[in-house]
């Protein structure tokens, strides 16, 4: 979640074709390809890039539901908007709003995870964790601050750091496919099982989550039968082809056991082993920018999530105040537990909750589409698609989890995820009295 300009429900200036393609490009290319570029090579080996194009096609389809809704719904509601347009006024409803907000506080756990990791890389070995935890902790509690007090200065700066952020990967791709590569390492006898690709593929699809904040911006944006078409889909297959070039990159510089004890910062370990010392500081730069970015951002558009959606009576009222312009009780509780999660929950734990949530909003989102397809002049075929897809994923991911004891434990975090969203939603039912509000423009 890498663009906010537009998250604000008080936005009113016009989105470019262009602006909307950066919002979408700059959602996907966040925090999240530093973060996971290892773990995907772990769970893949020579197959990472494929994984890459297999979680990017999933999302692909889900573009094509998001941009049909987008077209009848503009609404810088986005998600929200869908899910109550799809769904109604009943528990489901609310409850799949309260597991996107789950979902983003994961999202903002990894990027907190790849702050503090490729920050530790520059210290001593020996004091790794202790800077890994002391970035971790730093950046969330300093962004958070800087979110409250100066809000202005969080905007003015992401396109800035979005910048530098996708020139300095440029030139990681170029140098690295220049250099010397070991092109036998992405051959087939790398790769693992097609069943083992695919759920390794689901496991980063978080990587692709990004390109749902274009909806956000979706009443403002100029011209949105032409713009929402090369923001969604071209957005979508701009980033498998730069994720992919990333992968291949990594994979052709450094063996399998190098990339799995480097797994947390792989890409500047890559960079150091092409361009020196320069190549390694620069990507750890990159990271550093592109993660607290995304963080940054993160906290800017989560309280207007929680205001958003308590705008449509799914969460208490008091969500809904502004205090110094900010809805700040929703910053303040995403800050708490992503504190906890990024700190206490091993990295493939939170990969693996992050890319469920996505995958299950994403499967009402296509199911939403598929009911609305009249409304929406859909071909509903292409949403089913898209769902059965995500659901596919969704069973390989689980399966995947669960067959290895060291994270079987995992699900029942996930299962906890979705009972908790129930949960919050039926109790605050019950207590508040509050309805669901259909149709906002916020």
């Amino acid at each position: 979640m890498s663009q906010i300009e537009n998250n604000s429900p008080r936005a009113n200036t016009g989105v470019s074709t262009f602006s909307a393609l950066s919002i979408g490009i700059g959602g996907m290319v966040g925090g999240g390809i530093f973060a996971v570029t290892g773990l995907t090579v772990d769970l893949t080996r020579g197959a990472a890039p494929v994984a890459f194009v297999i979680a990017g096609i999933v999302a692909l389809l889900t573009s094509y539901s998001y941009l049909k809704l987008t077209l009848r719904y503009p609404s810088q509601g986005g998600t929200v908007e869908f899910l109550n347009r799809g769904f109604g006024k009943g528990i489901f409803t609310g409850s799949s709003n309260i597991l996107l907000c789950l979902s983003y506080i994961i999202l903002l756990a990894i990027y907190a995870y790849a702050f503090g990791s490729y920050g530790a890389s520059l210290f001593p070995k020996a004091d790794y964790e202790f800077w890994k935890h002391a970035l971790i902790t730093g950046i969330i509690i300093f962004l958070a601050i800087v979110n409250f007090f100066g809000s202005g200065l969080a905007i003015r700066s992401e396109n800035l750091f979005n910048s530098v952020k996708m020139i300095l990967l440029a030139v990681f791709v170029i140098a690295g496919l220049i250099a010397p590569i070991e092109w036998s390492r992405l051959s087939f006898e790398y790769y693992v099982p097609p069943v083992a690709i695919f759920s390794g593929a689901m496991i980063i699809f978080l990587n692709y989550e990004g390109f749902e904040l274009i909806a956000n911006a979706g009443k403002d944006i100029i011209n949105p039968k032409r713009a929402l078409p090369i923001a969604y889909i071209g957005g979508v297959l701009i980033v498998i082809v730069l994720y992919v070039l990333i992968t291949m990159v990594v994979v052709g510089h450094m063996d399998f056991a190098t990339i799995h004890n480097a797994s947390n910062y792989a890409l500047s370990q890559a960079a150091g082993t092409f361009m020196g010392r320069f190549g390694f500081i620069m990507l750890v730069v990159a990271a550093l920018l592109a993660t607290s970015s995304a963080i940054n951002a993160t906290f800017y558009g989560s309280g207007r999530l929680t205001y958003i959606i308590a705008k449509y009576g799914e969460l208490p009222q008091e969500l809904e105040r502004d205090i110094r312009s900010q809805p700040l009780e929703g910053m303040i509780i995403f800050a708490l537990l992503t504190l906890f999660i990024a700190n206490f929950i091993p990295l493939d734990a939170i990969a693996t909750m992050g890319s469920a949530g996505f995958l299950l909003i994403f499967l009402a989102v296509n199911i939403a589409n598929f009911k609305l397809a009249k409304e929406t002049q859909s071909k509903g075929w292409i949403s089913i698609l898209a769902a059965v897809f995500c659901f596919l994923a969704l069973l390989a991911l689980c399966w995947q989890t669960w067959r290895v004891p060291e994270t079987r434990s995992q699900i029942w975090i996930l299962v906890a995820m979705i009972v908790s969203s129930v949960l919050i939603e039926v109790i605050y039912r019950v207590i508040t009295k509050r309805e669901i509000h259909m149709g906002h423009d916020n």
